[in-house]
C-alpha cells in the first residue's frame, strides 16, 4: 500500500524540533507501508529548490514557496494560500511521477494539508484520513474561531474516511465539538527506549523542553517555583531547551528573579541532542496549561528520569506515583513542593522502574502497527 503523508508541521533546517513527533509517526508507519511524505514549507529568503531524501525509511519531498510579508493581513493570507496551493500541486505531480499514485492520503493537521487532501482525493478517487494533535481544540482557540472557519472544519472532518487523535483526551474534545462521532487513538512514538539507561543526574538539576510560548507551556511558572525552591535547597537549577516568541521575556524574568547563573537557555536542539541533555538531568518538568499528549514526558520516563507534570491532558496517560508527581496547572506552590519532594526522595524513583512504566505501547513498532490496521480498514472500505 502506498500512503502519502501530508503534514502541517515537520522538522526542517530552521527548526529541527518542529513536528518531530509527526515525523516519528510517519517513520513508524513506513515500516508497514510504502510511505511518501510531502512537506510544503514557507520561506522568507534563501534556497527555493525542492529537496528530496530517503534516509530513514520514508521517501520525503520538501517543496518551498516564497512567503509574503505584506502588512495587509487579508492580502498576505490570500497570497500565501495561493502560493501554498501551487507548491502543493507541484509536489503532488512529482510524487506521482516518481512514486506512483497513492492509495491513501494521510493528512496532519487542519486546515491546509487536509483541504489539499480532500481536493486531491475528490479528483483522483483516493480516500483521506485526518490525524490531529493540535491543542487549539482544548484551550479555547478553536471555539473562538469564526463560523466560516468552523464550517470548513466540519466539512473536512465529515468527509474523512477515518480520524485519529493522539490521545483520548483530545479525541473526546473533538467529539464534544461535534467534529467527529468516532476516532482511533494513535499515540506518539516515544524515542529513547532503545538507549542504555543513563546514570541518575545531580539532585535538583531539572530540565524543561518546550516551545517558549508561555500562555501554553507556562515556563514562567517554573522560574518562579525555582526561585522559591532555591531558598529551601540551593542545589536547585534549571536547563531550558526550546525557543519561541517569549524567550526574551523569560530570560529577563530569570534575571529579575536572581536566577541568571542557575538557569541555562540552550535554544532549539535536534531530538538526539535533547535526549543527550535529558540523560544528564535529575528530573524533567512539564508545566503546561494544556497538552494533547506530551512526548517530553514519555521521553523522560524512557530515560529513567522522573517527571513533575501538570494535569493538563496528556501527561496523565504516563505519570503514576512510581515515576513522578502530578500537580494542578498554574499552581506555583504545588510545583515548588513537588520539586522539593522529588529532590529529597530521589531514591523512590529507580531508573529501571521509571522506564518500565512506559511499557511497549509507545514503541515505533506498536504505533506503526496501529496505523497499518487503520490504513487497511480505510483502503478496504474505499474499494
Amino acid at each position: 500500500m502506498h500512503v502519502l503523508f501530508l503534514p502541517k508541521w515537520y522538522p526542517g533546517h530552521k527548526d529541527p524540533q518542529l513536528g518531530d513527533f509527526l515525523r516519528k509517526q510517519a517513520l513508524a508507519a513506513a515500516a508497514q507501508v510504502r510511505m511518501s511524505v510531502l512537506v510544503v514549507e514557507a520561506v522568507h529568503a534563501g534556497d527555493m529548490q525542492d529537496e528530496m531524501s530517503s534516509d530513514d525509511g520514508a521517501w520525503e519531498l520538501r517543496v518551498r514557496y516564497r512567503s509574503s510579508n505584506s502588512g495587509l493581513r487579508a492580502w498576505r493570507k490570500t497570497v500565501n494560500f495561493h502560493r501554498y496551493w501551487r507548491a502543493s500541486l507541484r509536489g503532488w505531480r512529482r510524487v506521482v511521477h516518481e512514486r506512483g499514485k497513492p492509495d491513501l492520503l494521510h493528512a496532519y493537521i487542519l486546515v491546509r494539508p487536509v483541504l489539499f487532501a480532500w481536493w486531491v482525493g475528490r479528483n483522483h478517487r483516493i480516500p483521506y484520513l485526518i490525524s490531529e494533535q493540535s491543542s487549539e481544540y482544548l484551550d479555547g482557540t478553536w471555539a473562538a474561531k469564526g463560523p466560516g472557519f468552523k464550517a470548513i472544519n466540519y466539512f473536512l472532518f465529515k468527509r474523512a474516511a477515518a480520524i485519529t487523535a493522539v490521545s483520548a483526551f483530545l479525541g473526546d474534545a473533538l467529539k464534544q465539538l461535534h467534529l467527529c462521532t468516532r476516532y482511533d487513538v494513535v499515540p506518539n512514538v516515544i524515542p529513547g527506549l532503545d538507549r542504555a539507561l543513563p546514570p541518575a543526574g545531580p539532585r535538583g538539576h531539572f530540565l524543561v523542553v518546550a516551545d517558549l510560548v508561555d500562555r501554553t507551556k507556562n515556563v514562567s511558572g517554573v522560574l518562579h517555583a525555582l526561585a522559591s525552591a532555591r531558598r529551601s535547597d540551593p542545589r536547585m537549577r534549571l536547563t531550558i531547551i526550546g525557543d519561541g516568541p517569549n524567550r526574551n521575556e523569560l530570560e529577563e524574568l530569570t534575571g529579575r528573579l536572581g536566577l541568571a547563573v542557575h538557569v541555562d537557555f540552550l535554544g532549539r536542539l535536534p531530538n538526539s541532542a535533547v535526549l543527550d541533555r535529558m540523560a544528564t538531568a535529575f528530573a524533567v518538568i512539564v508545566n503546561s496549561n494544556v497538552e494533547t499528549f506530551s512526548v517530553v514526558t514519555g521521553e523522560a520516563l524512557a530515560q529513567g528520569k522522573p517527571v513533575i507534570a501538570t494535569r493538563c491532558g496528556g501527561p496523565e496517560a504516563f505519570i503514576t506515583e512510581a515515576n513522578g508527581v502530578l500537580i494542578a496547572p498554574r499552581d506555583i506552590d504545588a510545583l515548588h513542593d513537588a520539586m522539593i519532594q522529588l529532590t529529597e526522595n530521589a531514591a523512590r524513583y529507580p531508573a529501571e522502574a521509571v522506564r518500565r512504566s512506559v511499557g511497549d505501547r509507545f514503541s515505533a513498532e506498536a504505533v506503526g502497527h496501529t496505523f497499518h490496521t487503520i490504513y487497511q480498514r480505510v483502503h478496504a472500505h474505499g474499494q
